[in-house]
């Protein structure tokens, strides 16, 4: 018995050595067109035979594989509820606060079985690694995954009509339960590539802001929510109108008055997802063009303080003769050392312009384009014009109003004596939410909410007493200024310029001055 089994396996030995063989001498001394023409024909012979269908789902579309596929994740979604039953090998990750924390997903190279309508179906997850072969003891960046599906030819019309569509929709739902709102930012192009290379970098985002506790005017406040409310079900709307489905938003007024606060609030009103976007990390529009690109729907992307981002205002102007003959004229040594000095992003303003409303801002849905400015005045007219800054929202000091959404929020009052005088002071004085709200942070045991009240009071005074001065100086350098000016215009109507006043009042000075030296009086 044991010889037979050892005679059986000596056999099989030799006709797979054989096979090797046949195949590599195959490989090597038959052309290039006879070899296709073979596999041509030897794969119609097998679809005879093989009575199943495979249809396979890559991770990136695209030419150069630039966006990531949408029917890809909601797979994934779907398949990692699916395969804890069934799949021997899996993938756990960590979703805090959801309802099931402990996310399972098959890992790779393994298969498991669905059941749709009684069709059983054979998913599994693959990826393609790529030719060059290193000893690296990480997996190459550049690998592709990919879900591949099979299935009976009979089922076809069943897989490619419902079967799809009830995956993807369930992966989608799936998805909502088990989302967390994340926060990105754009890493340096120098890290997109190599191992766990990234467009982005995302953490958790676990900013409990609210629109409820955000300090605002309710009436403002409401006219912000139903914007968006507006815009999260405006996908029909949208294309009805032939409109890239995006709304721009500008935020701005004086630092403190919760500028960032309100995009958190926008975040977890809408579950959006939040990329920061750090123009000088990027070194051109192109790059721009791809960050957008690696985007998701249902998201917010946020430039903070656009004006101090980029010169992108300067960039408009040309440079003057003088400005280009002294670079020429310059030496070759400085030119070099000013120009690596200078080395920095080349985003242009036009860059920009097409990033928030040209062709490729309509590549994906459901985006929500946020500026913030602590100075409008700033900021180039074309980049905050209706239609690309939908919506301008002034964040100004605090008002009254504000003023009990903080007491709510941070002592938990509704009312009090002192309010009526805080109500006095907040609208003869200009301070923001911030800096109310650093009145209301309890700093030892022994203070209590009337210290809290009072030392705002105080607080309040003396911004109101040095706006009183700085109001008293601007005015007395105003009226100096006037004055000044008044003067110049009586000169020049009596035909006098100040200079020549100035130099006969020296002349007239130093003739008095030589009279008294040689004891001459009128």
């Amino acid at each position: 018995m044991v010889m037979v089994g050892g005679q059986m396996w000596t056999q099989l030995g030799s006709l797979i050595a054989s096979i090797m063989f046949v195949y590599a001498m195959y490989d090597k001394y038959f052309p290039y067109q006879v070899r296709r023409r073979l596999q041509f024909y030897t794969q119609k012979w097998m679809n005879f035979i093989y009575p199943y269908i495979q249809i396979t789902f890559h991770e990136y579309t695209g030419e150069r594989y630039m966006k990531r596929s949408e029917a890809f994740m909601n797979i994934k979604t779907y398949l990692s509820k699916n395969s804890s039953g069934t799949a021997k090998r899996l993938k756990a990750d960590y979703v805090k606060d959801s309802q099931t924390p402990l996310v399972l997903s098959m890992d790779e190279n393994e298969e498991i079985t669905d059941e749709f309508k009684g069709v059983k179906l054979w998913w599994s997850s693959n990826k393609i690694a790529p030719k060059a072969q290193s000893f690296s003891i990480f997996p190459a960046a550049d690998d592709r995954r990919f879900y591949k599906l099979t299935f009976h030819k009979r089922y076809r019309e069943l897989v490619t009509g419902s079967y799809l569509n009830h995956v993807l929709d369930q992966g989608k739902a799936i998805a909502v339960e088990n989302q967390q709102v994340k926060l990105y930012t754009n890493n340096s192009s120098k890290n997109w590539y190599g191992y766990k290379g990234a467009k982005w970098s995302h953490v958790v985002f676990e900013h409990p802001a609210t629109f409820e506790t955000l300090a605002m005017e309710g009436k403002k406040k409401e006219e912000i929510l139903n914007d968006l409310v507006k815009f999260s079900k405006g996908k029909e709307y949208y294309a009805k109108i032939g409109k890239a489905w995006k709304r721009g938003y500008l935020l701005y007024g004086p630092p403190g008055t919760g500028k960032s606060t309100m995009i958190a609030a926008m975040a977890n009103f809408l579950n959006y997802d939040i990329y920061d976007l750090e123009l000088t990390a990027v070194k051109d529009n192109a790059e721009l063009r791809k960050l957008l690109i690696e985007t998701s729907g249902k998201s917010i992307i946020v430039i903070e303080d656009i004006d101090c981002s980029l010169d992108l205002t300067g960039q408009r102007t040309k440079k003057k003769e003088k400005d280009i003959e002294d670079e020429e004229a310059k030496d070759p040594v400085r030119k070099k050392v000013e120009e690596e000095e200078n080395k920095g992003s080349k985003v242009t303003l036009s860059g920009l312009l097409n990033f928030i409303d040209g062709l490729w801002s309509a590549c994906g849905g459901e985006r929500i384009i946020v500026f913030t400015t602590n100075f409008v005045d700033k900021l180039d007219p074309a980049l905050i014009r209706r239609g690309r800054m939908d919506k301008h929202i002034e964040l100004s000091y605090c008002s009254f109003e504000a003023f009990k959404v903080l007491a709510k929020n941070y002592l938990d009052i509704d009312f009090h004596h002192l309010f009526d005088r805080i109500d006095e002071l907040l609208k003869e004085t200009n301070m923001t939410p911030a800096e109310v709200a650093e009145n209301f942070l309890l700093k030892s045991v022994n203070e209590d909410v009337d210290a809290c009240f009072e030392n705002l009071i105080k607080a309040l005074e003396v911004a109101k007493e040095e706006a009183g001065k700085k109001a008293e100086e601007e005015a007395q350098l105003k009226k100096e200024k006037e004055k000044e000016k008044s003067a110049q215009q009586d000169l020049k109507s009596n035909g006098t310029s100040v200079k020549d006043v100035k130099e006969d009042g020296v002349k007239e000075n130093v003739v008095k001055d030589d009279v008294k030296e040689n004891g001459v009086t009128h």
